[in-house]
């Protein structure tokens, strides 16, 4: 179980590495369009588009798995601070159950979206230039698809007594 849990936390923390890669890129891309602007007054081709197709999409998917491997998405513990340890860990299990199942139907229907642009070439254009955005509706899948396994592997620490309880993750 420990294997599984130390390969979760290596992918989870690669792709929050990734998805700050893509917040430098991105400000970098952006700060180049701006010098660009300022000294030729033309920006760099399809900026806009390659912010929004890629690099947007990249910092908000990519890293879903590392926020879910540290328990950083909305919780509320009020209730938990009344419930005995078995009904938080009822409490707990139920909603890594319900968590994998959204993760994963989002997973399959971007996708399926991902697969459809692929197939027809989707792209933009953009000052008469052609920007290919079919690689950027990969992202979203991947994403989802990581998080759902960490909550998989969430669900059996929880069920194997690797981790018990929300409160004893965040001590």
């Amino acid at each position: 179980m420990s294997q599984i849990s130390n390969l979760a936390d290596r992918l989870s923390r690669m792709l929050a590495f990734v998805g700050a890669l893509g917040v430098i890129l991105m400000m970098v891309h952006v700060c180049a369009d701006i010098v660009a602007r300022t000294i030729t007054g033309a920006s760099l081709p399809a900026t806009v588009e390659i912010v929004s197709y890629y690099y947007m999409v990249l910092v908000a998917f990519l890293p879903l798995a590392w926020v879910e491997r540290k328990g950083g998405m909305i919780t509320v513990e009020l209730m938990e601070l009344m419930m005995s340890p078995r009904m938080v860990k009822i409490s707990d299990v139920t909603v890594a159950v319900l968590s994998f199942c959204i993760y994963a139907v989002m997973a399959y229907a971007t996708w399926i979206t991902a697969i459809k642009n692929y197939s027809t070439g989707t792209f933009v254009v953009a000052l008469q230039v052609k920007i290919i955005t079919w690689p950027g509706y990969f992202l979203p899948p991947v994403g989802f698809a990581l998080a759902a396994l960490i909550l998989a592997v969430r669900f059996l620490q929880i069920t194997t007594g690797s981790v018990d309880t929300a409160r004893e993750r965040e001590a």
